[in-house]
């Protein structure tokens, strides 16, 4: 694992706003959906290239 806990912080946003993605799509905001799944792809990159 890494030292650097940005990283795991950021993977943890990235999954806790999938989550969001899920709850709005059972909404019917498929709009704000795509903007939160954006932002979702965003935390999980960023993760990742931290790591």
């Amino acid at each position: 694992m890494t030292n650097n806990w940005t990283a795991a912080v950021m993977m943890f946003v990235g999954l806790f706003l999938i989550g969001g993605v899920v709850s709005f799509f059972k909404q019917g905001m498929k709009l704000f959906a795509v903007v939160l799944g954006v932002g979702a792809a965003l935390a999980i990159t960023a993760g990742v290239l931290w790591w």
